[in-house]
């Protein structure tokens, strides 16, 4: 997202609402629920919670650590 972003010359608060924009099926009745229950516990939701989320779902450690070292294998 962020490469996008910097080329459009996106704003902090338009980045979240782009983002949102481009979630489709599941990941986007995934962030519905998840944002609404964020919004529920009081949390702000801006584009580094979204982030934070959206990697934490579908970009967990364990798959960042095998890219990692399939990337040193290289």
């Amino acid at each position: 997202f962020e490469k996008i972003f910097s080329v459009l010359g996106c704003l902090e608060e338009q980045k979240l609402t782009y983002a949102m924009y481009m979630l489709t099926g599941e990941a986007e009745y995934w962030w519905k629920g998840t944002s609404q229950m964020l919004i529920d516990c009081g949390v702000v939701v801006d584009w580094v919670c979204f982030k934070r989320a959206f990697l934490e779902k579908y970009f967990p450690e364990s798959v960042k650590h095998a890219r990692e070292a399939e990337f040193m294998r290289l």
